[in-house]
Order: structure tokens, then C-alpha cells, then sequence
């Protein structure tokens, strides 16, 4: 099983993209994945991803606030500047700017938390990082996108409880077992790699089945936008945690936080805040699909970095 579970983790870009693409021009082979499912697969990846972790492992950002300030200042910073500085270059039209906006203004996605997790980073920074903006979001995100957008867009309270159940409850839980069961917690370890790509294959396949028909239906130009949005994110935010010379654990944390957005309730608010414009869920939907594809390709390159590389 470890051998197999080296092998997923290996080739998991490639994996997840073939999925991907399955989903996209078969969904009927991947409807049956339902997408009230997410939530529950980030949890198994949350639990798993706990099992590995110690107290101490958290304790470490509480001792370095300056991190966490600087990670969660890029994220309200980069992001939405990035996509509105893309909306206005490529020329989108109202709804499309809105839900890039969106996907913007949102706090990073839990998913980050996975692929920092893939990639050798600092799970803990990633961790407090995403909860610590999602505890903010609720102002941060309908302020900004009123400020680009002159739209006003409300985050009800159940993000607060999403991030509770998501990822502070289950990655809890797998600290409890690490602790009073630890020779199991070891033995888990060799399979988790093999569970953490089953999910983020299972997420994608969701996502790409049940929006098949606005992803392609979509112009060019607006891939363009999301993946370039993606993409730089990961370097501004790579970028900016060099800048205060942080060690390569927190850099592949930051830059993957930063890079990684909570695409699915960017996806959402616009569904529910912008219903006259139905093509402004499509940004998220996207963006949903495209960074679990270039995290996974992200994870094997920082994989072959030094952890302990400054």
C-alpha cells in the first residue's frame, strides 16, 4: 500500500487532470459525485492531514504573528487587485468582472491546506492562514467587493461555521488520535498521500460534472483571466514572503495560500448576490477546477525543494 500511495502522490497532476477531463467531456460519468460531498471529502483530508500533526505544530503561529499578519494581509491584498487589474485587461464584461472579482475578494479555499500539506510546507501557517481570513472574510470580502464592484454582497454567518466543521473540528480530532493512538496515526501515514489525491480528484470531478456546460460555454479569454489570476497569485504571494525572508516551508504556504482561493463560495455568492447575471458564477466555477489542477502540479515541483531551504 505505502508503494502505491508514493506512486499516486507521484503522478497526481497528471491524475487529477485526466479526471478533470473526464469530467468535463463525459459529466455524466462523474454526476454521481455530488457536490454536498465537498465539504465532507476536505474533512477526511483534514483529519488525515492531523494525524501527522503534533500541538506544537500549531503552537508555532501563535510564536510568529508576524507571519500569519503578513500572509493574511497579502491574501485581502494580491488577490483582489490581481483580479481586477485581469478584468479590466482582458475586457470583461459586467458579469464576468464580477465573479472574478469575487473569486478575488474570497479567503483562501481549504483546499491550500492540502496541497501545502502535498507540498512540504507549513501546514500549520497554512491552517491558521485560512482560518484567520475566513474569520474575516464576512467584512473584508462584501467591503471589497463593493469598493471595485460599487455592489454590495452579503457573507452570512455559516462561513464561520464551514470553517469550524472543515477544518478545525476534523484536524483536531486527528490530533487527539496522533496523541493517545499514536503507533495507528504511524501506521496511517503510509496512505494518506493515496487518500489526499482521491479527494482532490473526487472535488474536481464534482465541480468540472455539474459545470460542464458554463465551462465551455465560456470564451477563451476568460480562462486566461482565471488561470493567469492563479498563477500569479502564486508568485506575488511566493514573492512576498521572500521579502521578509522567510524559510521555504512558509514561502510554499504563503505562495499556496495566496494562490488558492475559496473558489466554490466565490461560485456561490455569485449565484445568490448576482442572480441577474448567471454567467458570474462561471469565473468561479473555473477557478474551482483550474487550481486544484495546478496545485497538484505545484505540490511535485515544491516537492523536490529543501524544507529546510531558506
Amino acid at each position: 500500500m505505502k508503494k502505491i500511495s508514493v506512486y499516486i502522490g507521484r503522478y497526481m497532476a497528471v491524475i487529477v487532470l485526466a479526471v478533470a477531463a473526464l469530467a468535463l467531456f463525459l459529466p455524466a460519468s462523474c454526476l454521481w459525485i455530488q457536490t454536498g460531498w465537498i465539504n465532507y471529502l476536505l474533512m477526511a483530508v483534514m483529519f488525515g492531514m492531523g494525524l501527522t500533526m503534533k500541538p506544537s505544530d500549531l503552537t508555532i503561529v501563535f510564536r510568529h504573528p508576524k507571519d500569519m499578519l503578513i500572509g493574511c494581509t497579502a491574501q485581502y491584498v494580491i488577490m483582489p487587485l490581481l483580479a481586477f487589474a485581469l478584468g479590466k485587461l482582458f475586457g470583461l464584461d459586467e458579469e464576468l468582472l464580477a465573479g472574478m472579482i469575487l473569486v478575488g475578494t474570497c479567503p483562501g479555499g481549504t483546499s491550500s491546506n492540502v496541497i501545502t500539506y502535498l507540498s512540504g510546507g507549513d501546514t500549520a501557517l497554512s491552517i491558521g492562514m485560512t482560518s484567520v481570513n475566513t474569520l474575516l472574510s464576512p467584512v473584508l470580502t462584501p467591503l471589497l467587493t463593493y469598493i471595485f464592484l460599487h455592489t454590495s454582497v452579503e457573507v452570512g454567518a455559516g462561513m464561520f461555521l464551514s470553517i469550524v466543521q472543515v477544518v478545525l473540528i476534523p484536524i483536531v480530532l486527528g490530533l487527539a488520535v496522533n496523541r493517545f493512538f499514536g503507533k495507528f496515526a504511524e501506521r496511517m501515514k503510509d496512505v494518506l498521500p493515496a487518500v489526499s489525491v482521491t479527494a482532490i480528484c473526487l472535488i474536481a470531478a464534482s465541480v468540472v460534472s455539474h459545470n460542464s456546460e458554463k465551462i465551455l460555454s465560456a470564451a477563451g479569454v476568460i480562462f486566461a483571466a482565471v488561470i493567469l489570476h492563479n498563477l500569479l497569485g502564486y508568485l506575488f504571494g511566493f514573492l512576498a514572503a521572500s521579502a521578509f525572508h522567510m524559510d521555504m516551508p512558509r514561502k510554499k504556504a504563503v505562495a499556496i495560500e495566496i494562490g488558492m482561493q475559496n473558489s466554490g463560495l466565490a461560485a456561490a455568492l455569485a449565484a445568490s448576490a448576482f442572480s441577474a447575471m448567471p454567467m458570474a458564477a462561471v469565473p468561479g466555477a473555473i477557478f474551482s477546477v483550474w487550481h486544484n489542477l495546478s496545485g497538484a502540479v505545484l505540490a511535485a515541483i515544491f516537492r523536490r525543494t529543501g524544507k529546510d531551504e531558506a
